[in-house]
């Protein structure tokens, strides 16, 4: 009866493990080199970003001697440190905002079905490993690839939805969204007047 038990506990510990599907994107890899009295010793630094494509994304960086192992520390760093990003109909942004880290700037603009991903290098990594399938994306600053992903990350930060500002201002969803069932009607009485 306890080996059963175990068993049953030892399963559902291992299938919660298995479920958090995580991809991950290599984004940088740079060979550093320490200058010793012997001569030079090198390494290697990872930047990696990770995400589950549906609305979670988290960036990490890890040094080490070989590239596996500073890969691996990269990885663990960017599980460590997902954000969770609401989405609009899981595939694009609820509205335009523009992110800095540094010298590095970039803005991120909604867009329709269809789009697909307009944007560069690394912010476009931090997109595909989020879920999105629509946005354009414009970086105006540093090229530096840790720059642009902590710049995409703190504009992707202040992304709300309007649920949240619903709920912030004590009302429901269908008072704070356009209603557009009168914007026909409004457009042909304006028409008519002209």
């Amino acid at each position: 009866m306890a080996e059963r038990e175990q068993r049953g506990r030892g399963r559902r510990r291992e299938e919660r493990e298995e479920t958090p599907e995580f991809a991950e994107r290599l984004v940088a890899i740079n060979r550093v080199s320490k200058t010793v009295k012997g001569g030079k010793r090198f390494g290697f630094a990872a930047l990696v970003v990770v995400g589950d494509q549906r609305g979670r994304v988290g960036f990490g960086k890890g040094k080490a001697k070989e590239v596996p192992e500073a890969i691996r520390k990269a990885t663990e760093q960017a599980r460590r440190q997902l954000i969770r990003v609401p989405l609009r109909e899981g595939r694009t942004l609820h509205h335009d905002m523009e992110g800095h880290h540094g010298a590095g700037r970039v803005v991120m603009r909604s867009a329709a079905e269809g789009t697909g991903i307009i944007a560069g290098g690394p912010m476009r990594a931090v997109f595909e490993m989020l879920g999105i399938k629509d946005v354009v994306a414009k970086s105006t600053g540093s090229q530096n690839p840790y720059n642009m992903i902590r710049a995409t990350l703190d504009g992707l930060t202040k992304e709300t939805s309007p649920r949240q500002i619903a709920a912030r201002r004590g009302k429901k969803v269908a008072d704070i969204l356009p209603k557009r069932e009168n914007a026909p009607a409004e457009s042909s009485q304006v028409a008519e007047e002209a």
